[in-house]
């Protein structure tokens, strides 16, 4: 059994986050672990409050994790802090061999409640992008690293190409904020592009996408994947999960983690 490690947020409405991560990982047939480094007062309509882990705590679950059993791949989720962000460096720099680390630069929520402090973006890049195997931000995301508006195609190759300089290996920038055609994510491996490209389905019931996507690329990567395989794959199942999206609460639901073990058991998804 491959085993992948989530370093993130606890979401209380279960579509986001730590929830989010494990279920993506059992879906995909890996054994998933968790060290939260937040818990979030949050439904399917808003994010209403944070209160962060304390560091030490943080440290202790992922050292106490790599001393007892295997990890073959790490995946960072929400780390609002500086003193988050530098323990997590801290406990994963201990590491002899370090698996693939997938690291999701989440930055704010649908909602608009900001999951990442201002002061922290530095630190964010400083630490963490240089232990990652792959960084996949969002437009907005990207826009913030950078500094400046990505408004199609060309412009995302040249974002990857430059977070990538800023100490990521590989860059995944995803591509569904630009609102039009298809969903296309720009794969940089360091020197090759992969445009990776799906229909873009309509519906409101998106809530958690980001973190799927990205402990998919991890899941795979747990399995021995390469780089370009690894994403492609994932992108299948995101897009999966999303074709099937839950109609739950009032707002923005979840995606269906589970839709292809669904649909071969002859129940309903959707």
């Amino acid at each position: 059994m491959r085993v992948a490690l989530s370093i993130a947020g606890s979401d209380s409405s279960g579509g986001a986050g730590i929830q989010a991560d494990l279920k993506t990982f059992q879906a995909l047939g890996v054994f998933g672990m968790s060290a939260v480094t937040a818990v979030t007062v949050q439904n399917t309509q808003k994010v209403y409050a944070i209160q962060e882990m304390r560091p030490e705590i943080v440290h202790g679950q992922i050292v106490c994790l790599f001393d007892d059993i295997p990890v073959h791949a790490v995946k960072i989720g929400m780390v609002a802090s500086i003193p988050l962000i530098e323990t997590i460096a801290d406990a994963l720099g201990r590491i002899e061999r370090l698996p693939p680390v997938v690291l999701d630069p989440v930055m704010i929520s649908k909602s608009g409640y900001a999951l990442l402090q201002p002061d922290a973006q530095a630190a964010l890049v400083r630490h963490l992008f240089p232990l990652a195997r792959v960084v996949t931000p969002n437009l907005p995301e990207a826009e913030a690293l950078l500094g400046r508006r990505i408004a199609d195609i060309d412009a995302m190759k040249s974002a990857a190409r430059e977070i990538s300089a800023l100490g990521a290996k590989r860059v995944v920038v995803k591509g569904g904020h630009l609102g039009r055609g298809n969903a296309t994510d720009v794969l940089f491996d360091g020197e090759d592009f992969r445009l990776l490209e799906s229909r873009r389905i309509d519906t409101g019931n998106t809530h958690g996408t980001g973190c799927t996507f990205s402990s998919a690329i991890a899941a795979h990567l747990a399995k021995g994947q390469p780089f370009f395989d690894a994403v492609t794959q994932a992108k299948a199942y995101i897009t999966g999960a999303i074709a099937n999206a839950l109609s739950l609460g009032k707002g923005c639901g979840p995606t269906h983690h589970f839709f292809d073990l669904y649909r071969r058991a002859g129940m309903g998804v959707g």
